[in-house]
């Protein structure tokens, strides 16, 4: 009797490892890989805004200077299964002025998989500023997905982002995570 518990488990286990195995990019002849492609996944292919939607919330935001507040970005994957490869770029623009956002120094840059149908996020995380020459009134952000050149806006409502030196806005933005992660 034991030996089937034990018997199941290898094979789930073997199972496991054989889907895993794709991360090989060295060009070898990795039969995962072909099955994958053969089988019409787009697990290679990079996602792109025309096949992503976007929504913006939940927000939690900064009710007061010096108070730290969170946009988060959802992407829901409305075509073949692609992947995001890094971060997202992010700027912030009040009228004339604009500033990048860093990358939070804690996040660590992943590659994700998106189903079809399956949802990414990244957060924003800033500190509210008070208006003056130490924030910035920011109207709009912007963002666009990693190793592309094309963006995405939405109005900013959520107060002065506080500047930590001139440019440079005491925010940062977080690495795409699954929904549910």
């Amino acid at each position: 009797m034991r030996a089937v518990p034990i018997t199941l488990t290898a094979f789930a286990a073997a199972l496991l490892l054989t889907a895993c195995s794709g991360g090989d990019d060295s060009g070898s002849d990795d039969t995962g890989s072909k099955a994958s492609a053969s089988a019409g996944t787009a697990a290679g292919s990079a996602c792109t805004f025309d096949g992503l939607g976007r929504e913006v919330g939940p927000v939690d935001a900064a009710p007061a200077a010096g108070d730290t507040g969170n946009v988060t970005v959802t992407l829901t994957n409305k075509g073949a299964e692609c992947t995001l490869d890094g971060f997202p770029t992010v700027g912030l623009s009040a009228g004339g002025d604009s500033a990048s956002v860093p990358q939070d120094p804690a996040a660590q840059k992943q590659k994700v998989t998106v189903p079809e149908q399956g949802t990414v996020t990244f957060t924003i995380t800033y500190v509210r500023g008070e208006s003056g020459d130490k924030s910035l009134a920011v109207k709009t952000a912007e963002f666009s997905l990693p190793g592309s050149d094309k963006t995405e806006s939405f109005p900013w409502s959520y107060g002065d982002v506080s500047l930590k030196s001139a440019g440079a806005p005491d925010a940062s933005v977080g690495a795409f995570t699954q929904a549910g992660d």
